[in-house]
């Protein structure tokens, strides 16, 4: 055998759990190892149900679901206010002016320009001056993107 190209054996090496903190004793090429988890400790050893996280993977993980509930709590209650028919026409996105013409002519809220649309029809909007038909197809397709339905109309029909 080569002198010198040997590291120094230690026969009496610590090894200590940061987890539970047993010691014991072995042989090793260093004077003290500190290991996270042990024979003593680790879930596959001792049976018991427990969750080892060493590097936050757990947390991470944790976050993440509570981020996702938080974002179908949101969508949810998106979905729930864009089917209320009581919000207002600004809502449909028209633009500043259609919605105030709207607005003079008492149609500020999307349950009186349905109800309007299915008592009198298209000709209800079309006699209002400055409502246009291409006006009229973007509060239609306003209305129908909020989940409500037109009388004589079909969801399909555009």
């Amino acid at each position: 055998m080569r002198e010198k190209i040997h590291p120094k054996w230690y026969p009496e090496a610590k090894v200590i759990c940061l987890s539970c903190g047993t010691v014991w004793t072995v042989g090793a090429t260093i004077p003290e190892r500190k290991v996270d988890i042990c024979s003593n400790c680790h879930p596959f050893y001792t049976g018991q149900q427990r969750i080892v996280d060493t590097e936050g993977q757990v947390d991470r993980f944790y976050k993440r679901l509570q981020q996702r509930d938080q974002r179908r709590a949101e969508a949810a209650d998106r979905s729930v206010s864009k089917q209320s028919p009581d919000v207002s026409v600004e809502e449909l996105s028209l633009g500043k002016r259609f919605t105030q013409i709207l607005a003079d002519e008492g149609l500020t809220l999307i349950s009186q320009v349905i109800d309007r649309l299915n008592s009198e029809g298209d000709d209800g909007l079309l006699k209002i001056p400055g409502i246009g038909r291409k006006v009229l197809a973007d509060i239609k397709k306003g209305v129908r993107a909020r989940g409500f339905e037109l009388a004589g109309e079909t969801a399909e029909e555009e």
